[in-house]
C-alpha cells in the first residue's frame, strides 16, 4: 500500500494539504456552533437544524451545477479557488453575527464555496491517477481532510482552556482560510485529449442505471445522516463537559484520519459495495444506542468511535464507487448528482431530526435516522446491483 501511495501524483497530494488546511479552520468552528447557537444566541435545535438544512441544500445544488459546468469547460482550478476563497471569507464573520439569521447568511455563502469546489476537486481527483488507485487518492484526501479535522477541535479546546471568548476563536479561522487559497492557486489542471464540446445537460442521461439506483440508496442514506452537530449536542446533554465536546469530535477525526486510507485502499481490491453495507450497519447500531438515556460518558466515546469508523469506511469508498459508475468525460456530473442527492437530503434530514429532537424527544429523532438507515442498506444489498457488481478496473 505504502508504495502505490507514494507514487501518487503531485496533485493528489497538494489536494490532500488543501484540505487539511481548510479542515483545521472549519473544524475549529464546527463543534462550537451549537454552543455559540444556544449559549450566546439563545437559539434551538429547530434552528440549527433549519441553518444545517439550507447550508448543506445550497452546497449540494451547486455541487452539480459545478460538476456540469466542468465536464464541458474542462476547467476545474478556477472552481476551486474561488470555493475556498467563499470559506476563508465567511467563516471568521461570525464572530460579528448577532441573530441566527445572520449565522444562517453566513454559513450559506460557506457552503456555497464547497458546493463550487467539491465536484471540480473530486473530478480532478479521478482524472489525475489509473482506475485501480481510485479507493487509495480519495481515501489519502479524507484521511488528510480529517486530519485538519482534529487539529481544529484541539486548537478550539486549547483556546477555550484559556478562556478566548468563543467570538474570539471564529476570528482565528481567516489565517488558514488565506493558506488555503494560496496553495489553490497552485494546482495545476491535468492534460486533456481533445474532445467534442458536448452541450449542457443537467439530466441523468447517459448515466448508468446501476448509478442512478445507487444515488437514490444513498440518498435515503443521507435522510438519515442529519447534521452532526445534533451528536454534539446530544453529546453534552449527556454529560459530557463543555471543554470535551471538542476533544470528543477530534477523536471522530482521529479514527477517520487513521483508518480512512487503509480501509478505501483495500476497497481497490474487494470491491466497493461490502464496505459500504458494514459501514451503514454500523451507523444505524450507532444512531440507535444514541436514543438511549443515561449513557456513561466511558461508552459515549465508545460509540463515537464506532461513528468514526464508519465514516473512514465510507467517505473515500463512496466517491472511489461513484467514479466506478461514471462513463469517460463525465465525471463531473456524476459527482454532481451524487453530492446534490445526498446534499438536498440533508435540509429534510436535519429539519425532520430537529422538529423530533425539540417537539417529542432526541429518542424518536435518532431512532428515525436509524430506520432510514436500515432501510437504505437494504435497498443497496438487494436492489442497486442487481446486474453483476461492477469491478474495479485495473
Amino acid at each position: 500500500m505504502f508504495k502505490t501511495l507514494f507514487s501518487l501524483p503531485r496533485t493528489v497530494w497538494l489536494i490532500g494539504l488543501i484540505s487539511f488546511v481548510n479542515d483545521s479552520a472549519s473544524e475549529m468552528l464546527y463543534p462550537l456552533m451549537p454552543l455559540y447557537l444556544s449559549t450566546v444566541l439563545m437559539t434551538g435545535p429547530k434552528a440549527l437544524g433549519l441553518i444545517e438544512g439550507v447550508a448543506e441544500a445550497t452546497s449540494s445544488i451547486f455541487k452539480l451545477v459545478s460538476g456540469v459546468i466542468v465536464d464541458r469547460t474542462k476547467k476545474t482550478k478556477p472552481w476551486i479557488v474561488i470555493g475556498y476563497l467563499l470559506a476563508g471569507i465567511g467563516r471568521p464573520l461570525i464572530a460579528i453575527a448577532n441573530s441566527w439569521a445572520w449565522i444562517l447568511c453566513i454559513r450559506f455563502t460557506d457552503r456555497l464555496g464547497k458546493g463550487l469546489r467539491s465536484s471540480p476537486r473530486d473530478a480532478l481527483l479521478a482524472e489525475s491517477v489509473a482506475p485501480n488507485q481510485r479507493g487509495i487518492t480519495y481515501g489519502l484526501h479524507r484521511s488528510m481532510d480529517n486530519a485538519g479535522a482534529v487539529l481544529g477541535p484541539l486548537l478550539a479546546a486549547f483556546l477555550l482552556s484559556i478562556d478566548i471568548p468563543l467570538k474570539d476563536i471564529f476570528l482565528w479561522a481567516i489565517i488558514p482560510g488565506l493558506i488555503t487559497v494560496g496553495l489553490a492557486l497552485c494546482l495545476q489542471e491535468p492534460p486533456q485529449e481533445r474532445q467534442l464540446v458536448q452541450p449542457f445537460s443537467w439530466s441523468l442521461e447517459g448515466l448508468s442505471s446501476p448509478f442512478k439506483r445507487y444515488i437514490l440508496a444513498a440518498g435515503i442514506f443521507a435522510l438519515a445522516n442529519s447534521s452532526d452537530m445534533f451528536l454534539l449536542l446530544r453529546a453534552r446533554e449527556l454529560g459530557v463537559p463543555q471543554e470535551q465536546i471538542p476533544l470528543m469530535w477530534a477523536a471522530i477525526s482521529l479514527i477517520t484520519s487513521v483508518c480512512g486510507t487503509p480501509l478505501s485502499a483495500l476497497s481497490d481490491r474487494f470491491g466497493r459495495k461490502h464496505f459500504i453495507l458494514i459501514a451503514w450497519c454500523a451507523f444505524a447500531f450507532f444512531y440507535v444506542a444514541m436514543s438511549f438515556s443515561g449513557i456513561s460518558i466511558g461508552v459515549l466515546f465508545i460509540l463515537f468511535g464506532l461513528y468514526g469508523l464508519f465514516k473512514a469506511a465510507t467517505e473515500g469508498v463512496e466517491k472511489a464507487l461513484v467514479a466506478d459508475l461514471a462513463p469517460k468525460g463525465m465525471a463531473g456530473t456524476a459527482f454532481g448528482w451524487f453530492n446534490l442527492v445526498n446534499g438536498v437530503m440533508l435540509l429534510p434530514a436535519s429539519l425532520i431530526f430537529g422538529w423530533l429532537y425539540e417537539s417529542y424527544n432526541p429518542q424518536s429523532a435518532f431512532l428515525f435516522s436509524g430506520s432510514c438507515a436500515m432501510l437504505a442498506l437494504l435497498l443497496l444489498a438487494f436492489w442497486v446491483f442487481r446486474t453483476p457488481e461492477i469491478q474495479n478496473p485495473s
